[in-house]
Protein backbone atom coordinates (compact mmCIF):
# COMPACT_ATOMS: atom_id res chain seq x y z
CA UNK A 1 0.00 0.00 0.00
CA UNK A 2 1.63 3.12 -0.66
CA UNK A 3 0.56 6.18 1.51
CA UNK A 4 -0.83 9.32 0.55
CA UNK A 5 -2.58 10.23 3.62
CA UNK A 6 0.12 12.20 5.81
CA UNK A 7 -1.97 14.88 6.73
CA UNK A 8 -4.43 12.66 8.61
CA UNK A 9 -1.11 10.45 10.56
CA UNK A 10 2.31 9.86 9.65
CA UNK A 11 4.24 6.57 10.46
CA UNK A 12 6.17 6.77 13.22
CA UNK A 13 9.55 7.33 12.95
CA UNK A 14 12.26 4.53 13.76
CA UNK A 15 14.04 7.57 16.02
CA UNK A 16 10.90 8.11 17.81
CA UNK A 17 9.91 4.61 18.17
CA UNK A 18 13.55 3.81 19.92
CA UNK A 19 13.40 6.74 22.38
CA UNK A 20 9.95 5.61 23.02
CA UNK A 21 10.67 2.06 23.74
CA UNK A 22 13.73 3.25 25.85
CA UNK A 23 12.06 5.82 27.91
CA UNK A 24 9.27 3.53 28.78
CA UNK A 25 11.96 1.00 30.66
CA UNK A 26 14.06 4.08 32.25
CA UNK A 27 11.57 6.28 33.14
CA UNK A 28 8.82 4.54 35.29
CA UNK A 29 7.53 7.23 37.26
CA UNK A 30 5.26 9.53 38.01
CA UNK A 31 7.20 13.27 37.08
CA UNK A 32 4.65 14.38 40.11
CA UNK A 33 6.38 11.99 42.61
CA UNK A 34 8.68 13.35 45.15
CA UNK A 35 11.24 10.39 45.19
CA UNK A 36 14.06 10.13 42.69
CA UNK A 37 12.68 8.16 40.29
CA UNK A 38 9.85 10.51 39.93
CA UNK A 39 12.10 13.79 40.00
CA UNK A 40 14.01 11.75 36.61
CA UNK A 41 10.67 11.59 35.00
CA UNK A 42 10.21 14.89 35.41
CA UNK A 43 13.77 16.02 34.69
CA UNK A 44 13.10 13.87 31.13
CA UNK A 45 10.29 16.11 30.40
CA UNK A 46 12.08 19.45 30.99
CA UNK A 47 14.76 18.85 29.12
CA UNK A 48 12.12 18.17 26.53
CA UNK A 49 10.41 21.36 27.00
CA UNK A 50 13.23 23.94 27.08
CA UNK A 51 14.31 21.57 23.51
CA UNK A 52 11.00 22.21 22.01
CA UNK A 53 11.05 25.90 23.48
CA UNK A 54 14.19 26.34 21.50
CA UNK A 55 12.78 25.88 18.42
CA UNK A 56 9.79 28.40 19.24
CA UNK A 57 11.55 30.60 20.45
CA UNK A 58 10.14 30.89 23.68
CA UNK A 59 10.52 29.88 27.31
CA UNK A 60 10.49 26.66 28.51
CA UNK A 61 7.80 27.17 31.41
CA UNK A 62 5.46 28.28 28.04
CA UNK A 63 5.23 24.88 26.89
CA UNK A 64 2.00 22.79 28.06
CA UNK A 65 1.52 18.80 27.45
CA UNK A 66 -0.90 17.85 26.04
CA UNK A 67 -2.70 14.40 24.57
CA UNK A 68 -2.38 16.06 21.49
CA UNK A 69 -3.86 19.37 19.01
CA UNK A 70 -7.74 18.77 19.44
CA UNK A 71 -7.18 18.91 22.82
CA UNK A 72 -5.08 21.76 23.26
CA UNK A 73 -7.44 23.56 21.21
CA UNK A 74 -10.30 22.81 23.27
CA UNK A 75 -8.04 24.50 25.51
CA UNK A 76 -7.48 27.78 24.04
CA UNK A 77 -11.27 28.30 23.17
CA UNK A 78 -12.23 26.99 26.93
CA UNK A 79 -9.66 29.38 28.31
CA UNK A 80 -11.70 32.36 26.70
CA UNK A 81 -14.64 31.37 26.97
CA UNK A 82 -13.84 31.11 31.41
CA UNK A 83 -12.06 34.80 31.19
CA UNK A 84 -13.41 36.77 28.23
CA UNK A 85 -16.58 39.74 29.18
CA UNK A 86 -19.22 37.72 28.71
CA UNK A 87 -20.13 40.72 25.18
CA UNK A 88 -16.91 39.45 23.49
CA UNK A 89 -16.31 37.95 20.07
CA UNK A 90 -14.14 35.38 19.15
CA UNK A 91 -12.72 36.10 15.63
CA UNK A 92 -11.52 32.79 13.52
CA UNK A 93 -10.51 32.21 9.77
CA UNK A 94 -13.06 30.36 7.76
CA UNK A 95 -10.95 27.74 7.47
CA UNK A 96 -9.83 26.21 10.77
CA UNK A 97 -9.53 22.64 11.81
CA UNK A 98 -13.12 21.37 12.91
CA UNK A 99 -12.08 21.06 16.82
CA UNK A 100 -11.57 24.62 16.52
CA UNK A 101 -14.80 25.04 14.60
CA UNK A 102 -16.52 22.67 17.02
CA UNK A 103 -15.24 24.23 20.47
CA UNK A 104 -15.78 27.97 19.06
CA UNK A 105 -19.16 27.07 18.25
CA UNK A 106 -19.55 25.29 21.51
CA UNK A 107 -18.31 28.35 23.88
CA UNK A 108 -19.20 30.82 21.64
CA UNK A 109 -22.62 30.39 19.59
CA UNK A 110 -23.29 33.31 19.30
CA UNK A 111 -20.08 35.61 19.78
CA UNK A 112 -17.69 34.47 16.43
CA UNK A 113 -17.38 35.63 13.39
CA UNK A 114 -15.53 33.78 10.72
CA UNK A 115 -12.92 35.20 8.77
CA UNK A 116 -13.28 34.89 4.97
CA UNK A 117 -10.46 33.51 2.96
CA UNK A 118 -9.90 34.20 -0.71
CA UNK A 119 -10.70 32.07 -3.75
CA UNK A 120 -6.85 30.88 -3.20
CA UNK A 121 -7.33 29.70 -0.09
CA UNK A 122 -5.94 32.17 2.23
CA UNK A 123 -7.06 34.45 5.49
CA UNK A 124 -7.96 37.95 3.81
CA UNK A 125 -6.30 40.15 6.15
CA UNK A 126 -7.51 43.00 4.07
CA UNK A 127 -10.37 42.02 6.17
CA UNK A 128 -8.81 41.45 9.14
CA UNK A 129 -7.25 45.03 9.67
CA UNK A 130 -10.55 46.93 8.40
CA UNK A 131 -12.58 45.02 10.42
CA UNK A 132 -10.12 45.55 13.82
CA UNK A 133 -9.76 49.28 13.22
CA UNK A 134 -13.82 49.25 14.32
CA UNK A 135 -13.87 46.51 16.78
CA UNK A 136 -11.64 44.88 19.32
CA UNK A 137 -12.51 41.09 19.39
CA UNK A 138 -11.28 38.87 22.55
CA UNK A 139 -9.43 36.41 20.38
CA UNK A 140 -7.66 36.06 16.71
CA UNK A 141 -7.53 32.07 15.57
CA UNK A 142 -5.30 31.71 12.13
CA UNK A 143 -4.03 28.38 11.61
CA UNK A 144 -0.47 28.08 9.83
CA UNK A 145 -1.23 25.90 6.89
CA UNK A 146 -4.48 24.31 6.47
CA UNK A 147 -4.64 20.59 6.45
CA UNK A 148 -7.36 20.37 3.58
CA UNK A 149 -5.50 22.31 0.67
CA UNK A 150 -1.93 22.78 2.24
CA UNK A 151 -2.02 26.19 1.61
CA UNK A 152 0.22 28.46 4.30
CA UNK A 153 -1.80 31.11 5.96
CA UNK A 154 -0.39 34.39 6.91
CA UNK A 155 -0.02 33.88 10.84
CA UNK A 156 2.95 36.09 11.02
CA UNK A 157 1.34 38.81 9.49
CA UNK A 158 -1.97 38.28 11.46
CA UNK A 159 -0.04 37.99 14.46
CA UNK A 160 1.58 41.31 13.79
CA UNK A 161 -2.44 42.94 12.97
CA UNK A 162 -3.24 41.39 16.88
CA UNK A 163 -0.36 42.82 18.53
CA UNK A 164 -1.03 46.25 16.91
CA UNK A 165 -4.43 46.10 18.43
CA UNK A 166 -3.70 44.17 21.82
CA UNK A 167 -6.01 41.36 20.75
CA UNK A 168 -4.61 37.85 21.78
CA UNK A 169 -3.63 35.70 18.64
CA UNK A 170 -3.87 31.75 18.95
CA UNK A 171 -2.54 29.57 15.97
CA UNK A 172 -2.95 25.64 15.15
CA UNK A 173 0.60 24.77 13.82
CA UNK A 174 -0.54 21.31 13.72
CA UNK A 175 0.14 21.04 9.58
CA UNK A 176 3.17 23.27 9.77
CA UNK A 177 5.47 22.32 12.67
CA UNK A 178 7.97 18.99 11.58
CA UNK A 179 7.24 20.30 7.60
CA UNK A 180 8.51 23.67 7.89
CA UNK A 181 10.62 24.88 10.31
CA UNK A 182 8.93 25.92 14.07
CA UNK A 183 11.10 29.28 14.69
CA UNK A 184 9.12 31.93 15.25
CA UNK A 185 6.00 30.88 16.79
CA UNK A 186 7.28 31.78 20.18
CA UNK A 187 5.74 35.26 19.30
CA UNK A 188 2.25 34.13 19.33
CA UNK A 189 0.46 33.61 22.58
CA UNK A 190 -0.92 29.81 22.03
CA UNK A 191 0.13 27.36 19.78
CA UNK A 192 -1.25 24.16 19.19
CA UNK A 193 0.57 20.90 17.67
CA UNK A 194 0.37 16.86 18.09
CA UNK A 195 3.41 14.44 17.78
CA UNK A 196 1.55 12.36 15.21
CA UNK A 197 1.70 14.97 12.45
CA UNK A 198 5.32 14.70 12.27
CA UNK A 199 6.53 10.95 13.11
CA UNK A 200 5.61 10.95 16.90
CA UNK A 201 3.68 8.67 18.72
CA UNK A 202 -0.22 9.43 18.69
CA UNK A 203 -1.65 10.57 22.07
CA UNK A 204 0.90 13.37 22.96
CA UNK A 205 0.82 17.05 21.69
CA UNK A 206 1.36 20.18 23.47
CA UNK A 207 0.58 23.51 23.72
CA UNK A 208 2.62 26.82 24.01
CA UNK A 209 0.91 29.35 26.05
CA UNK A 210 1.60 33.08 27.06
CA UNK A 211 4.40 33.93 29.57
CA UNK A 212 2.37 35.84 32.13
CA UNK A 213 -1.31 34.93 33.34
CA UNK A 214 -2.86 32.00 34.03
CA UNK A 215 -4.57 29.73 31.64
CA UNK A 216 -7.83 28.22 32.49
CA UNK A 217 -7.63 24.37 32.88
CA UNK A 218 -9.99 22.24 30.26
CA UNK A 219 -8.77 19.44 32.69
CA UNK A 220 -9.23 19.24 35.89
CA UNK A 221 -7.56 17.40 39.18
CA UNK A 222 -4.16 18.23 39.51
CA UNK A 223 -1.68 20.60 39.63
CA UNK A 224 0.82 19.30 36.73
CA UNK A 225 1.98 21.67 33.98
CA UNK A 226 1.75 25.08 35.84
CA UNK A 227 -1.81 24.17 37.36
CA UNK A 228 -2.98 24.13 33.21
CA UNK A 229 -3.37 20.92 32.50
CA UNK A 230 -4.68 17.94 34.88
CA UNK A 231 -3.27 14.47 34.30
CA UNK A 232 0.10 12.44 34.74
CA UNK A 233 2.08 13.43 31.78
CA UNK A 234 3.39 10.45 29.04
CA UNK A 235 6.89 10.82 29.59
CA UNK A 236 7.90 8.28 26.98
CA UNK A 237 5.34 10.12 24.19
CA UNK A 238 6.91 13.93 25.10
CA UNK A 239 10.54 12.11 24.39
CA UNK A 240 9.61 10.71 21.74
CA UNK A 241 7.84 13.73 20.29
CA UNK A 242 10.76 15.47 20.80
CA UNK A 243 13.15 12.68 19.33
CA UNK A 244 10.87 13.20 16.15
CA UNK A 245 10.92 16.85 15.91
CA UNK A 246 14.85 16.78 16.25
CA UNK A 247 15.05 14.48 12.77
CA UNK A 248 12.79 16.82 10.70
CA UNK A 249 14.48 20.13 12.20
CA UNK A 250 17.68 18.63 11.15
CA UNK A 251 16.02 17.80 7.44
CA UNK A 252 14.59 21.59 7.22
CA UNK A 253 18.09 22.34 7.99
CA UNK A 254 19.25 20.74 5.40
CA UNK A 255 16.80 22.39 2.76
CA UNK A 256 15.34 18.26 2.33
CA UNK A 257 11.64 19.56 1.60
CA UNK A 258 12.77 21.82 -0.92
CA UNK A 259 13.58 18.62 -3.07
CA UNK A 260 10.08 17.20 -2.03
CA UNK A 261 8.46 20.19 -3.31
CA UNK A 262 9.86 19.69 -6.48
CA UNK A 263 8.73 15.96 -6.46
CA UNK A 264 5.02 17.28 -5.54
CA UNK A 265 5.35 19.87 -8.44
CA UNK A 266 5.95 17.89 -10.95
CA UNK A 267 3.09 15.38 -9.82
CA UNK A 268 0.78 18.19 -10.54
CA UNK A 269 2.12 19.13 -13.65
CA UNK A 270 1.95 15.57 -14.99
CA UNK A 271 -1.68 14.95 -13.44
CA UNK A 272 -3.41 18.09 -15.07
CA UNK A 273 -2.31 17.46 -18.44
CA UNK A 274 -3.44 13.73 -17.83
CA UNK A 275 -6.34 14.38 -16.40
CA UNK A 276 -8.61 16.68 -18.56
CA UNK A 277 -10.93 18.77 -16.09
CA UNK A 278 -8.35 18.29 -13.10
CA UNK A 279 -7.57 20.97 -10.92
CA UNK A 280 -5.02 21.76 -8.14
CA UNK A 281 -6.94 24.07 -5.06
CA UNK A 282 -4.64 26.80 -4.07
CA UNK A 283 -2.21 26.62 -7.06
CA UNK A 284 -1.33 29.67 -6.86
CA UNK A 285 -0.32 30.41 -3.12
CA UNK A 286 2.72 28.95 -1.28
CA UNK A 287 1.42 25.53 0.01
CA UNK A 288 2.97 22.32 2.50
CA UNK A 289 5.48 20.84 0.03
CA UNK A 290 3.27 17.64 0.66
CA UNK A 291 0.17 18.54 -0.03
CA UNK A 292 -2.22 18.45 -3.48
CA UNK A 293 -6.06 19.22 -3.21
CA UNK A 294 -7.22 18.04 -6.63
CA UNK A 295 -10.84 18.90 -8.01
CA UNK A 296 -11.20 15.72 -10.00
CA UNK A 297 -13.01 15.80 -13.71
CA UNK A 298 -16.73 14.97 -13.46
CA UNK A 299 -16.75 11.82 -13.36
CA UNK A 300 -18.00 10.44 -10.13
CA UNK A 301 -18.19 11.13 -6.56
CA UNK A 302 -14.74 11.31 -4.50
CA UNK A 303 -15.61 8.49 -2.62
CA UNK A 304 -16.13 6.23 -5.55
CA UNK A 305 -12.03 7.47 -6.28
CA UNK A 306 -11.16 6.71 -2.71
CA UNK A 307 -12.69 3.21 -2.70
CA UNK A 308 -10.93 2.49 -6.06
CA UNK A 309 -7.64 3.88 -5.68
CA UNK A 310 -7.79 1.96 -2.44
CA UNK A 311 -8.53 -1.19 -4.20
CA UNK A 312 -5.21 -0.42 -6.41
CA UNK A 313 -2.98 0.50 -3.75
CA UNK A 314 -3.30 3.86 -2.68
CA UNK A 315 -4.45 5.51 0.34
CA UNK A 316 -5.70 9.05 -0.50
CA UNK A 317 -8.32 11.11 1.49
CA UNK A 318 -11.35 13.40 0.89
CA UNK A 319 -9.85 16.41 3.20
CA UNK A 320 -10.00 16.30 7.18
CA UNK A 321 -9.86 12.96 8.68
CA UNK A 322 -11.64 14.97 11.44
CA UNK A 323 -14.57 15.19 9.24
CA UNK A 324 -15.01 11.83 7.42
CA UNK A 325 -17.80 10.57 6.96
CA UNK A 326 -20.08 13.68 6.92
CA UNK A 327 -22.62 14.28 4.38
CA UNK A 328 -21.82 17.98 3.92
CA UNK A 329 -19.04 19.11 1.83
CA UNK A 330 -15.91 20.09 3.23
CA UNK A 331 -16.42 23.95 5.37
CA UNK A 332 -12.71 24.54 3.79
CA UNK A 333 -13.80 24.37 -0.20
CA UNK A 334 -16.94 25.97 0.13
CA UNK A 335 -14.91 28.93 2.30
CA UNK A 336 -13.04 28.85 -1.06
CA UNK A 337 -15.74 29.92 -3.26
CA UNK A 338 -16.41 26.19 -4.74
CA UNK A 339 -20.15 25.09 -4.97
CA UNK A 340 -21.10 21.93 -3.11
CA UNK A 341 -20.74 20.32 -6.57
CA UNK A 342 -17.40 20.91 -6.73
CA UNK A 343 -16.46 20.32 -3.42
CA UNK A 344 -17.84 16.62 -3.82
CA UNK A 345 -14.94 15.96 -6.62
CA UNK A 346 -11.68 16.94 -4.09
CA UNK A 347 -9.26 14.44 -3.17
CA UNK A 348 -6.38 15.18 -0.66
CA UNK A 349 -3.00 13.53 -1.57
CA UNK A 350 -0.39 14.40 1.26
CA UNK A 351 2.99 13.02 0.86
CA UNK A 352 5.41 12.18 3.76
CA UNK A 353 9.16 12.93 3.69
CA UNK A 354 9.66 9.32 3.05
CA UNK A 355 7.82 9.34 -0.56
CA UNK A 356 9.68 9.02 -3.40
CA UNK A 357 9.40 10.44 -6.84
CA UNK A 358 8.40 6.85 -8.42
CA UNK A 359 5.54 6.58 -5.54
CA UNK A 360 4.58 10.11 -6.80
CA UNK A 361 4.47 8.48 -10.58
CA UNK A 362 2.74 5.19 -9.16
CA UNK A 363 -0.33 7.91 -8.34
CA UNK A 364 -0.52 9.30 -11.17
CA UNK A 365 -0.91 6.16 -12.57
CA UNK A 366 -3.49 5.03 -10.24
CA UNK A 367 -5.26 7.92 -11.07
CA UNK A 368 -5.33 7.46 -14.90
CA UNK A 369 -6.51 3.78 -14.82
CA UNK A 370 -9.33 4.93 -12.26
CA UNK A 371 -10.65 7.50 -14.47
CA UNK A 372 -10.76 5.17 -17.38
CA UNK A 373 -12.52 3.20 -15.60
CA UNK A 374 -14.79 5.70 -14.37
CA UNK A 375 -15.73 6.62 -18.10
CA UNK A 376 -16.68 3.03 -19.12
Amino acid sequence: MIYFDHNATTPMLPEARQTWLEATGQFVGNPSSPHRIGSRADAAISAARQRLAEFFGCDALDITWTSGATESNNTVLHHFARTLPSNAEVWISAIEHPCVMASTKHYFPKRHRLVPVTREGVTDLNWLTEEMAHARPGLVAVMAANNETGVLQPWRESLAICRQYEVPFFCDAAQWVGKLPASGFGECDFVSGAAHKFGGPKGVGFLKCPAKGRVQPLLLGGPQEEGRRAGTENVPGILSMLAALEVREASLTKREHETRTRLRDAFVVQMTKALAGAEVVGLAQPRLWNTVSALMPEADCQQRWVVKLDKLGFAVSTGSACSSGKEEPSHVIAAMGYSPHQAGRVLRFSSGWETTGDEWSALLGGLQTVHRGMQK
